[in-house]
């Protein structure tokens, strides 16, 4: 095996942490674009949450405005697990029941959203405070 390469590992995070700062943007993003955030706060309601719409802005704009911090490595612990807290309330309410996979074997299930949840708790637990 080879020797432990402290800077590739620090790439490969920031890496991984740039991407997920993009995919995550890009749930936020097309939600407000499609028109969504009324639609998802609705749904929220619905379910018997006080305040859908307002915890649907909430989402939406911490996807939208906490991914460029989080991206350029500030703030990355904290986000990380707001981040984690949403996706996994989104496998709560909506993925586990669709089972696992999100295509093939299934439609809609957790497997992105758990994959999701761990690379950024993986990404959030190295993270040095203020920067990754």
């Amino acid at each position: 095996m080879g020797e432990f390469d402290a800077r590739r590992a620090a790439a490969a995070l920031r890496v991984l942490r740039v991407l997920l700062a993009g995919l995550i943007a890009a749930h936020g993003w097309a939600r407000w674009y499609s028109g969504g955030v009324v639609p998802f706060g609705s749904w929220l309601d619905g379910l018997g949450f006080p305040f859908g719409l307002g915890i649907a802005t909430a989402v939406t704009a911490v996807e939208i405005l906490g991914t460029p911090l989080f991206a350029l490595g500030r703030a990355v612990f904290p986000l990380s697990l707001l981040y984690s807290a949403i996706y996994l309330m989104g496998i709560a309410l909506v993925h586990a029941k669709a089972g696992w996979f999100v295509v093939g074997l299934g439609r809609n299930g957790m497997e992105y959203s758990v994959l999701l949840i761990v690379s950024l708790l993986a990404v959030g637990f190295v993270a040095k405070p203020g920067r990754a």
